[in-house]
């Protein structure tokens, strides 16, 4: 029995020492936190101006195009250009058989020199007459048949101008020219092939691709709810000229900003959208007609506004947004959020938040409203929206300079 009685007392006095170990907090190594509370990661919020922009589909369109088709028939002699090049305004593209045009031009214009030959003998005629019809020399009836005849001979002269003239626009266009300057696409044709006048098939296609258009698609309730945020102030838009950017397929952002063109005035019935244009420098030629991208528009600023991390909101079972915060005496309180847009990883709140309110981002799971608990400020990353080092273990972790 003495046995036991002297094993317990060590045993008691063992656990009084560690005791008193973990409690020592200015000199030990253990430090514990207060009964009861939790530790949980907090950011904490300001008011700050917010740049609104709306990431929308869209597609790039040429600024111009056009379809080269023949005007005459004729058979194609020579292709003047290299299929994918850059070609201006009125380049010869396709040389049609110009002879028989040639001919019937040259027959015009010997036409046209035949009534004009006809005319100073008409026209001497009726002057010849006046001054003889006082004279009773000749009858009135006779003056009038020469004013007749000098009438046709100027009226067949008019014909004749006019044949000349459809002659040699038939001979011009045996020469086919790029009604529009910018990129040709393959031609459809070779030389040996017939072509008639307005035929169905394109000889080829040229597209201006600098400056191009992206024309993308907007719903009009996203329009809805920009110009009701406008109306009531939450959003200033700065200016008429509205920037937009481009996200490519494969990710990259186009490095040319561009400006909004129109918006159309209709909205599409079957899908409650309408489309807007926008406008880039292409120099490079990187943007093609038919590429899908993402437009990002920038539609205005929202000042003294406040960003709340998405990761620290909810849903309740109403379907509100709410979120926990560290408030006074580091109690912890659950929130009523009226959130707007989605910035990035975050919410644009509009109600249910100050300046200097502390979100918790991280151990929601493990506290309660009414709680204690301790907040350790973090910072969040604005790219993947996760949580990076907390501020204080980054100003710690700075070479000592001193």
């Amino acid at each position: 029995m003495r046995r036991h009685s002297i094993c317990a007392a060590i045993g008691a006095g063992a656990a009084l020492l560690a005791l008193a170990g973990c409690d020592s907090g200015s000199n030990g190594t253990v430090e514990s936190l207060p009964p009861g509370r939790q530790e949980v990661s907090v950011v904490t919020l300001h008011p700050e101006t917010v740049a609104i922009t709306a990431e929308l589909p869209g597609r790039v369109v040429a600024s111009l195009e056009a379809e080269v088709r023949p005007q005459i028939a004729g058979i194609i002699q020579r292709r003047l250009f290299e299929e994918g090049s850059e070609v201006v305004e009125g380049a010869p593209l396709y040389q049609i058989d110009a002879a028989p045009y040639r001919a019937a031009y040259d027959s015009a214009v010997a036409a046209l020199e035949k009534a004009e030959a006809a005319v100073p003998s008409a026209q001497a005629k009726f002057a010849r007459y006046q001054g003889l019809v006082s004279q009773n020399a000749v009858s009135k009836q006779d003056l009038d048949d020469a004013f007749a005849a000098l009438a046709q001979a100027k009226a067949d002269v008019a014909t004749a101008k006019a044949n000349a003239a459809t002659a040699k626009i038939n001979l011009d266009y045996t020469t086919i020219r790029a009604p529009i300057g910018g990129r040709t696409g393959k031609s459809s044709l070779t030389p040996g092939a017939l072509v008639t006048a307005g035929q169905s098939t394109a000889l080829t296609t040229i597209r201006t691709l600098d400056p191009i258009y992206v024309d993308v698609t907007q719903s009009s309730t996203n329009l809805l709810n920009l110009r009701q945020a406008i109306d009531a102030g939450r959003i200033k838009v700065s200016g008429l000229n509205v920037n937009v950017r481009l996200r490519l397929e494969n990710g990259a952002i186009y490095p040319l900003g561009g400006k909004l063109e129109f918006s159309e005035a209709n909205v599409s019935l079957e899908t409650g959208t309408f489309t807007v244009r926008a406008v880039f420098s292409n120099p490079k030629r990187l943007l093609l007609p038919g590429m899908y991208v993402r437009a990002i528009v920038e539609e205005g600023v929202a000042p003294n506004s406040f960003l709340v991390p998405q990761r620290a909101v909810t849903r309740n079972t109403k379907g509100e947004a709410t979120a926990m915060f560290l408030g006074r005496g580091d109690k912890v309180e659950e929130r009523v959020l009226i959130t707007g847009r989605s910035v990035g990883n975050n919410w644009l709140v509009t109600h249910g938040v100050e300046d200097g309110d502390r979100v918790i981002v991280e151990g929601t799971q493990l506290v309660r409203p009414g709680q204690q608990a301790t907040g350790a400020e973090v910072i969040i990353d604005d790219t993947t929206g996760e949580v990076r080092e907390p501020k204080a273990a980054v100003s710690e972790s700075q070479p000592n300079k001193g």
